[in-house]
């Protein structure tokens, strides 16, 4: 797969995203290795809004790390299949089988991530240049599982919910900004 393609084709949905765009393809352009942690700066990580059927809630889970509700994701680490690699990572993170709604990126950002201990190493401070896809359960919601190195809760919330207190703060504008996309296209035939 062509990442830069994909970005540069890609529509903003707002001001974050269309200067987030600017920044992906300036970060494509000027590194060699956008696609693995060797790369300390950042590098891509890909994600999902998990929808249930009825659109109405979203899965998010409790991070150790960051200490709050983010939604399933992970690093790209080395695949160009970003789809691919946000599918992968709800099913570790929630045993859940999905499918995506599109194949296509439903939003962009670039996320902090602070420096932390993994695995008894230290991981200094850096960015995810993150592309998010909308998923949708396609197995029974009730088989969700905790994958306990990573994470203490996953549950499902209202849509409205993914934005609020219990969401990690520099991840709300982003949800609310996800949560108002979805809403705009909800009577399109987008969903269909």
């Amino acid at each position: 797969m062509d990442i830069r393609k994909e970005i540069e084709s890609y529509v903003p949905f707002n001001e974050q995203e269309t200067i987030d765009k600017e920044n992906f393809i300036k970060f494509i352009d000027s590194s060699n290795d956008v696609l693995t942690r060797k790369n300390t700066f950042g590098h891509f990580s890909a994600s999902s809004l998990v929808l249930d059927k009825s659109l109405s809630k979203a899965i998010i889970l409790y991070h150790k790390i960051f200490e709050g509700y983010v939604y399933p994701g992970g690093h790209a680490d080395g695949d160009d299949d970003l789809l691919h690699v946000a599918i992968k990572e709800v099913k570790e993170e929630t045993n859940l089988d999905v499918k995506p709604i599109t194949n296509d990126i439903f939003a962009i950002q670039i996320l902090p991530i602070k420096g932390h201990v993994k695995n008894g190493q230290y991981i200094s401070s850096h960015v995810h240049y993150d592309v998010l896809y909308l998923l949708l359960c396609d197995s029974n919601i009730d088989n969700i599982k905790i994958k306990d190195d990573e994470n203490l809760d996953v549950k499902w919330v209202d849509l409205d919910k993914t934005y609020k207190e219990d969401i990690i703060d520099w991840q709300r504008p982003i949800n609310k900004k996800i949560v108002k996309k979805i809403k705009a296209l909800k009577n399109t035939d987008y969903f269909l």
